[in-house]
Parts: C-alpha cells; sequence; structure tokens
C-alpha cells in the first residue's frame, strides 16, 4: 500500500520532453522556474505519500449521508485543511484571486501524485478547480469577485452538475429550469444526478456550476444556460448567509472511488434555488466546455496516475512473491516471481505505457500553456489546435488502458489480488469510472474523428504525424533499428485512418464512427511511441554527460523499445479494424443482438 512518487520520471517528462523551461518563460509565467517547481514537486511528493496515500485505504469504506448531511470518509476533512493550508488548491488559480497563477503543466504534475495517492481525494480539488477556470473566463466581475478567492484559497470547493436521470451524456434533454426574479437573480428547480463531491463537510461552502434552461430558451443544447447556485448564500459583507434551497437526497452506490461522495442533487424542493447566470443567457454548454475541457485532461491524468499506483504494487509484490523455480533451472527453489517471463511482460506493458502516457498528457499540458501565454497569435492557435485534438486522447486512451493496466496489477498478485486486503483490487475498481466520466471513451472517440480531425481535413493529424516520421529518421540514424521501424510503420498506418475518417466522415458518418475507438487508440499508441522514441533519443544523448544516472537512461531506452516491438505492432491491427471493418459492426439488424 506504500506509494512513492515517481520524481525523477515526473521531472524527465517535465524537463526533457513537455520543456519546462520554455513554459516558464511565456509572458505571466516569469515567477517560475525549474528550480521552483522543482521544490514544488518535492512538497507535493511528501504531501502524497505521507497524508494522502495513509487514507486511501480507510477512504475505501465512503461517505455517508444522514438525512441531508453528509460525512466524508475517515481522515478525508483533516487532509483537506492540511491541504488547504499548504496552498495546494491555488496552484494554477488566478493569481489575481489568491492562486499562485502557475503554469498548467506543473499544476498537473502535482495532480498526478494526488491521483495515485488518493483517487477519491484527488477529485474534490480537480472539480473545484475546473469551476475556477469557467467562472474566471466567462463569469462577471462581481460574480468572480465574491467566489474566486474564496474557491482559489480552498474555503469553497466546486462541482459540475450537468447530468439528469432522462439526459446522461445527451445534454439537449436537460430539463433543469431557470426563473428570473427581476432583481438578477433565478429560481432554479430540477433534480441532477451524479454529481461528484455535491454534498460533504470539507469545506465552508459548495459551489455548483449548473445546466439549467430558461422559460423562452430555444430547444436543445442552444437553450441551456449556466448558473452559480451556492449551497450557502452569501451575504453582502461575503459572510455566508442562510442555506439555498438546494439538497443531496441520496449519494450513489458505487463500484469504486467509495471516499468521493457522488450525490443525486435536488435544487427547489422548498420554493427555488437562488442562482446567479454566468455570462450571457443560452451560451451554458459552450462556457462548461471550458470546465470540461480542463477536467478531461485531469481525468488523463488520473487514468494514469492510478495505473502507476497499481504498477508499484504490482512491481512490490513480484520482488517479494517466491513462487515456483526459474524457467530452465536445475535448481528446485522457488524465486521472486519477477523472474518469470511472463510476469516481466506484464510489468514491462505496465510500465511502457504509463511512461508513454505521462509523456502525452504532459505534452498536452505544455501546449495548453503555450496556447494561453505564448505572444505570437499564429503559435497560439497552433498549440490550441494540438490541445484540441490531444485531449480526447489523452483522456481516452489513459483511462481505457487503466483498465487493463490495473487489472494486470491484479493478475501479478494472482489470487492475493482478488483478495481486498492487498489493496490492488481497489485501484482496479477505483480505474473502471476514468473512462466513463466526463465523457465516456465512445463520446471523446466520435469528437476526435468528427470536431478535430474530419472538419480541419486532418490537418493537426497530418502535423503531428509528420513529427512522428521525423522523430522515427532520428532513432534510424541514432542506431535505434528496431523502434524507428516499428515507429516508421505505425505512422504509415495511421496516415492511411486519417484518410479513411477524413474521405468517410461526411458522407458516411456510420462507417467512420464504427472504427472511432479503435482510431483513438491507435493514435495514442502511436503518439505515446513518439514521445518514448523522444526519450530514448534524449536518453542516449545524456548518457555520456558527467554524472549521469546511467541506470535510468538505459531503462528509458530499453522501455521504449518494448513499447516499438509490443505495443506499436498493435497498430497494424487497429488500422485493419478501422478501415475495412465498419460493415461487420453495422450488419446485424437490432433485433439480432
Amino acid at each position: 500500500m506504500i506509494y512513492h512518487a515517481p520524481l525523477k520520471d515526473i521531472r524527465f517528462a517535465l524537463n526533457e520532453l513537455a520543456e519546462l523551461p520554455a513554459v516558464c518563460s511565456l509572458p505571466g509565467y516569469e515567477d517560475a522556474s525549474v528550480e521552483l517547481v522543482d521544490a514544488i514537486l518535492e512538497e507535493g511528493a511528501k504531501f502524497a505519500e505521507n497524508v494522502l496515500a495513509p487514507i486511501n485505504k480507510q477512504g475505501d469504506q465512503g461517505a455517508r449521508l444522514d438525512g441531508n448531511i453528509v460525512t466524508s470518509a475517515p481522515g478525508f476533512k483533516d487532509a483537506w485543511q492540511q491541504y488547504v493550508e499548504a496552498g495546494w488548491v491555488g496552484l494554477r488559480a488566478p493569481a489575481k484571486f489568491g492562486g499562485q497563477g502557475l503554469p498548467a503543466l506543473v499544476a498537473l504534475a502535482t495532480e498526478e501524485m494526488w491521483c495515485s495517492a488518493n483517487l477519491a481525494f484527488s477529485l474534490a480539488p480537480l472539480l473545484t478547480l475546473g469551476a475556477i477556470e469557467a467562472l474566471n473566463h466567462h463569469a462577471s466581475d462581481e460574480l468572480k469577485a465574491v467566489y474566486l478567492p474564496r474557491m482559489s484559497a480552498g474555503e469553497w470547493t466546486g462541482t459540475m452538475n450537468l447530468t439528469e436521470p432522462q439526459a446522461g451524456s445527451d445534454l439537449a434533454q436537460v430539463r433543469t429550469k431557470a426563473q428570473p426574479q427581476g432583481d438578477g437573480t433565478y429560481r432554479i428547480s430540477g433534480q441532477k444526478i451524479f454529481i461528484t463531491w455535491g454534498e460533504h463537510d470539507m469545506a465552508d461552502n459548495i459551489v455548483h456550476l449548473v445546466l439549467a434552461r430558461l422559460p423562452d430558451a430555444p430547444a436543445g443544447v442552444k437553450g441551456i444556460s449556466l448558473f452559480v447556485v451556492p449551497k450557502f448564500l452569501i451575504n453582502a459583507d461575503g459572510s455566508l448567509g442562510e442555506r439555498n434551497d438546494v439538497r443531496c437526497v441520496s449519494l450513489e452506490h458505487k463500484l469504486g472511488i467509495h471516499g468521493s461522495p457522488t450525490a443525486v442533487m435536488s435544487f427547489g424542493d422548498n420554493g427555488g434555488a437562488v442562482g446567479y447566470l454566468v455570462g450571457e443567457a443560452n451560451k451554458g454548454l459552450s462556457y462548461m466546455f471550458t470546465m470540461m475541457n480542463h477536467a478531461r485532461l485531469g481525468v488523463g491524468i488520473e487514468g494514469m496516475a492510478v495505473s502507476e499506483r497499481a504498477y508499484q504494487a504490482a512491481v512490490a509484490y513480484a520482488h517479494e512473491r517466491v513462487q515456483s523455480r526459474a524457467i530452465g533451472s536445475p535448481d528446485l527453489a522457488g524465486v521472486a516471481i519477477i523472474k518469470h517471463p511472463d510476469v516481466r511482460r506484464m510489468l514491462m506493458t505496465m510500465k511502457a505505457q504509463i511512461e508513454a502516457q505521462r509523456a502525452l498528457a504532459f505534452y498536452t499540458a505544455a501546449a495548453l500553456d503555450r496556447a494561453a501565454r505564448h505572444p505570437v497569435p499564429d503559435e497560439r492557435a497552433r498549440n490550441q489546435a494540438l490541445v484540441n485534438f490531444l485531449i480526447p486522447i489523452v483522456k481516452g486512451w489513459n483511462t481505457e488502458q487503466a483498465n487493463e493496466i490495473t487489472s494486470l496489477a491484479v493478475q501479478v498478485h494472482g489470487g492475493m489480488g482478488y483478495i481486498e486486503e492487498t489493496g490492488v483490487a481497489q485501484y482496479y475498481r477505483d480505474a473502471r469510472i476514468t473512462a466513463i466520466y466526463e465523457g465516456t471513451t465512445g463520446i471523446q472517440a466520435l469528437d476526435l474523428i468528427g470536431r478535430k480531425t474530419a472538419s480541419e481535413n486532418g490537418a493537426t493529424a497530418r502535423w503531428l504525424l509528420n513529427e512522428v516520421a521525423a522523430t522515427a529518421e532520428r532513432l534510424k540514424a541514432a542506431g535505434f533499428a528496431s523502434l524507428s521501424a516499428n515507429l516508421a510503420a505505425a505512422v504509415v498506418e495511421a496516415e492511411r485512418c486519417v484518410a479513411f475518417i477524413v474521405d468517410t466522415f461526411a458522407a458516411q458518418p456510420q462507417l467512420a464512427g464504427a472504427g472511432a475507438v479503435p482510431f483513438l487508440k491507435l493514435m495514442g499508441i502511436v503518439l505515446g511511441g513518439w514521445q518514448l522514441g523522444r526519450a530514448a533519443l534524449i536518453a542516449k544523448a545524456q548518457s555520456g554527460e558527467d554524472g549521469a544516472d546511467v541506470e535510468f537512461l538505459a531503462a528509458k531506452q530499453i522501455t521504449a523499445r518494448f513499447y516499438g516491438e509490443h505495443l506499436l505492432r498493435q497498430v497494424a491491427g487497429l488500422a485493419a479494424a478501422i478501415v475495412a471493418g465498419a460493415d461487420s459492426v453495422l450488419a446485424l439488424d437490432d433485433s439480432q443482438f
């Protein structure tokens, strides 16, 4: 159950692959430096290892609902107070409102550690930061002044209220109502489900961002507005006033993340909850997507982070568990299972994917920072296109593979992995939701092939694949023959799939859609291989430097080679399914299922 923050690999991914020094030089980030970030990471590691990780298992007992009052899981309230006092909530919150205003890249590196140490706990700050982001971009100055300082300090937390019983991911079906009162306020009435940290006892107030419809709103998603609905109303002097008409009426009984209360929220049972319009009427969905994009990147981090925690548990067990003699050895004595080839294959499969995912997520975060702060408009636009393209991949690929990686961790443990006392089953259960919330993998994949690939005729996809091909050439020149060949072959297959999607999406969207999730996975594998290829080149170049960590750098090169020989080879099969397998997906009549 011990967690060790992988600082060495986090630093490598930050500094070498995501180019942290260049990000710190962007306008507005000048106060950040590699040295400052290193100190932040050190302190973050201590907090994750010593405060959050020890309460992860007891958090699996879950939060409790008594009437309308939710009591957080054991140890969580105290951990939140320590989290707030240390200033972690405001790491990437705007400096204008009391936050530290650090790059998203830096914040995501710390968020990885929170998610690995205690996934259920980490969701509270994740949603709060998303709410801060949405309000900062779209709310009036008056609303910002009231809410952002307290949220940035962690005194108040934030939520995102989209889903309703009849409207899961189809937000066109939202029925929650907002009735204007003539004094600038609105009465909100309706019910929302699956609200992460929708009610708890850790903070003084909870700021709900709620999608609702005005009386004259057009039908569909064009008629959705966004409202701030606080748990407690705010007095003129900034103090907390009376309880708003919003209640938690039940908590969901879930497969995992039990420490995170997932609430059914009822608004307006006693006359209507007081709400405040964010921005303009009927533009709520676009405003919420500001929050959702950051949240989706954060969920991609979650998938990778819980995989890291499961991997660490599997490695520790493989070193200590003695079982069977070594294959081919005349010695009948048992050996640690890490000596067995198939256990090593599983561990390498886990390790290689986690390192690739970390690198790709950090690369995306750096692009997010450049899109926001680069002084050249064309560079801002190019990086925004990269962010738009990469977020569904990071979210979808990282979380889908989290199901596989945490399952492999159980497998490494054998029968003991199926026993709750060993702890690894919790990671398996906790990981499962990550591929579902903030948009299922299918939704991410349709977004990727439609709005992010076909709509721009594959421009960003092809730009990225050209970068991958160039890296393959550099690998060949540097002596990485196997990795270079596998990466170059994967690029050819990926380019074929991009062309297929661009050519078929408009006229035959069902054909493109049938291969959407395989395409997302394919792009994740290819771009992950690209990042590990870059890592191998850097590791080889650094190996000859004075004071080099030769063992770490050698492992980087070996891991990249394994990725090429075992994971990049999956691309050909996925490409065949994407380009030639759509008809069989669609062939059966509905009644034949």
